[in-house]
């Protein structure tokens, strides 16, 4: 048995990699892991399955058709877990076009070859594969104060060039299944934060720069609201839905976590003040509120109950039980830190916030 798992270097899919290969149900089936290394993609993340034969990893872009097309007719996976994406909102800000290029057109390339490769099948393996699209909350643009969190069913209004280009590559999934037949899952999370996060999300960049001694950065007046997901109860609920969800269906995933901006910061320096106390004082010395992005979406809530009731999911840990175990994680790995901040992490930094 082998799954085909496209962006399996990120953050969320390398999560997902290591947890699949760990978990007693699934330790004997094959991962094929396809990623193009961006600057997000880490092999580090994965250096624990090196000489793994269950772990096969191939360099390579989700666009690429022939190559998509070879590794399904050589693997002859059950499934195609679509974690690829350009996923920062700032860096779509200021280069929307390769948000366009991986998560629409990519996605795009991705379902045709997947299509094909399905309509050959026959018999029980046709029946059994799955297409499961990992997407997100910010498809559903932004709400209200008091306003009900996000169900499946709330319009689709995205806000920036990101989740447009996320919302356009949930509409090609629901539509290749709702023209086609193809047996597709869609799960859209909110928050990811955990080990091997990038230091450009809110998170692992407040740690990061708190141990470094330098500004920690909130937009505005830091009081725009998510809801945090620890990874590891998103790969949970991504397993569950792959071998328990209603082909077609969409599925929330949150945390039931609402929180500030604002306050996260603060928890943040509270752990590191406990964990990792600085000579210079608490390291809230070190907030600086910026200028906010532009279109910057007010609040997230997700409505988490489809997938408590129909298969039976729910988070396991709190979010004081994951956030602790997220900065012991950056506090444990420093050296993981450093070989993520190459000179093009530095700039980009730069980019983003010398103007604010």
């Amino acid at each position: 048995m082998t799954i085909l798992v496209t962006g399996g270097a990120g953050f969320i899919g390398s999560n997902f990699v290591l947890d699949w290969l760990a978990d007693a149900s699934t330790r004997d089936e094959r991962v094929v892991n396809l990623d193009a290394l961006t600057y997000a993609g880490n092999l580090r993340n994965l250096a624990s399955l090196q000489g793994d034969a269950r772990h096969v990893f191939v360099k390579g872009d989700i666009g690429d058709r022939a190559l998509v097309d070879r590794l399904l007719a050589e693997h002859q996976p059950r499934a195609v877990l679509h974690f690829a994406a350009e996923s920062h909102v700032d860096r779509s800000i200021l280069g929307p076009g390769a948000f366009i290029k991986t998560n629409v057109e990519g996605t795009f390339t991705l379902l045709e070859a997947a299509r094909a490769y399905w309509s050959a099948l026959e018999g029980d393996a046709k029946a059994a594969f799955r297409f499961h699209h990992v997407s997100t909350d910010e498809v559903y643009g932004s709400l209200a104060p008091d306003a009900p969190a996000f169900t499946e069913t709330h319009p689709y209004e995205p806000n920036s060039p990101y989740s447009a280009s996320k919302a356009a590559s949930d509409h090609l999934v629901r539509a290749w299944h709702h023209t086609y037949g193809m047996p597709v899952l869609t799960t859209n999370c909110s928050n990811n934060y955990g080990p091997y996060h990038f230091p450009e999300k809110l998170i692992p960049l407040m740690i990061v720069n708190a141990l470094a001694g330098k500004p920690l950065p909130i937009y505005g007046d830091g009081l725009q609201v998510r809801d945090w997901l620890y990874v590891g109860d998103h790969c949970s609920a991504i397993r569950t839905v792959l071998a328990k969800g209603r082909v077609g269906e969409t599925y929330n995933i949150g945390g039931w976590n609402e929180k500030p901006n604002r306050e996260i910061v603060h928890t943040v320096c509270a752990l590191l003040d406990e964990l990792r106390p600085s000579a210079e004082g608490p390291y809230t010395r070190l907030i600086t509120h910026v200028k906010d992005r532009p279109g910057h979406d007010r609040r997230y809530a997700i409505d988490a109950r489809k997938i408590e009731r129909e298969l039976g999911w729910r988070p396991a840990e709190t979010f004081e039980t994951g956030i602790r175990k997220t900065v012991r994680w950056y506090l444990e790995h420093a050296d993981w830190v450093a070989d993520v901040q190459s000179g093009g992490y530095r700039d980009w930094v730069a980019a983003n916030y010398s103007a604010r």
